[in-house]
């Protein structure tokens, strides 16, 4: 199948799979004989795989050691649970900085409850001085190796 094709039987934009192809998550199709990509099935397979890792908010680099394990079946898993067990981790500490997060927001509304001049607004006010929120320095993001093996 081409690319178009198979950017609509998984609702993944054409340059997404391009880019995964020049990441190395999704391997170059073979080309026919008019020159265009030709995908094959393991191809589909592989991108609805990397969809479902994007999903469930992997990392590259996770959904990279993924496929690297997938493609040892006969090994243990145990490295796939040790995957999922940090990703989870980063997972509880993200809800954690988005409670923190609503908690900010919430205090914010709450500075502008009445009905005031925007000269007078509480959030603006609020806004122009500092808030007691994490800085963008103390949690983790899906920058890959941001939360690999040793990091939390």
């Amino acid at each position: 199948m081409k690319i178009g094709e198979l950017a609509k039987a998984t609702a993944i934009p054409v340059e997404t799979i391009r880019y995964y192809e020049k990441i190395g998550l999704l391997p170059e199709p073979n080309r026919d004989t008019s020159g265009y990509r030709a995908y094959r099935q393991p191809h589909l397979d592989r991108l609805l795989f990397i969809k479902r890792c994007r999903n469930l908010d992997m990392a590259q680099e996770e959904i990279r050691e993924l496929i690297r394990l997938a493609e040892q079946p006969e090994a243990d898993c145990s490295g796939v649970d040790a995957l999922l067990a940090r990703h989870l981790v980063h997972v509880r500490e993200r809800l954690e900085e988005l409670a923190r997060l609503e908690e900010t927001l919430v205090r914010l509304q709450e500075a502008c409850s009445d009905a005031r001049t925007v000269r007078e607004c509480g959030i603006l006010d609020g806004l122009n001085t500092e808030l007691e929120t994490p800085r963008s320095d103390d949690h983790h993001n899906h920058v890959p190796g941001t939360h690999g093996p040793g990091q939390s």
